[in-house]
């Protein structure tokens, strides 16, 4: 499996390198980071990485290929982008080109409260079969530490998009 992972310019931006991490080894996996997402990784984790302004990249192209997408964290700047079909660099770019290859793109709004005009985006999206899948915590699997809390959410994230993973502790009825 091709899997693009983007990183936007929210708080949060270290659980992006945790998923692109998380991934089974033998996915193919290319990075997409924003250039707020690189101050924002500068700053809380002191990780620098490539730009965003390459649109010619081959994961910005349909022929390439990939079959799914995750932005993680997703900005609301980079979200509305998505939703207006502005293309302006290549996290947008290979997001509109899972949107008209209709693949998988899974965005993890870090926001909140959500405006209505972010609601109605992700709305708008939705309905075009994107993944809204913001990063929450549900209780029942007893996460103890952030770490334990990022698994779940990354879990989650890999369920939705069908990869496998055991990076949390599953419903259990009778527990």
């Amino acid at each position: 499996m091709k899997i693009v992972v983007a990183i936007s310019g929210a708080s949060g931006a270290a659980l992006g390198l945790k998923v692109l991490h998380a991934l089974p080894r033998q996915f193919q996996k290319y990075l997409v980071v924003s250039e707020s997402a690189q101050t924002v990784l500068r700053k809380e984790h002191g990780i620098v990485q490539y730009n965003n302004s390459d649109i010619g990249a081959s994961i910005a192209s349909g022929s390439f290929g990939c079959d799914a997408m995750i932005i993680v964290p997703c900005s609301m700047n980079t979200l509305a982008k998505i939703g207006c079909g502005i293309a302006d660099n290549l996290t947008t770019r290979a997001a509109a080109v899972m949107l008209k290859e209709r693949k998988q793109l899974l965005l993890a709004p870090r926001e909140m409260p959500f405006s209505a005009i972010a609601l109605e985006q992700m709305h708008k999206l939705a309905i075009l079969g994107v993944i809204i899948a913001p990063p929450v915590l549900a209780y029942y699997s007893e996460q103890n530490t952030l770490e334990a809390m990022e698994d779940f959410m990354i879990g989650k994230w890999f369920d939705l998009l069908g990869i496998e993973n055991s990076l949390y502790r599953r419903w259990n009825a009778d527990d």
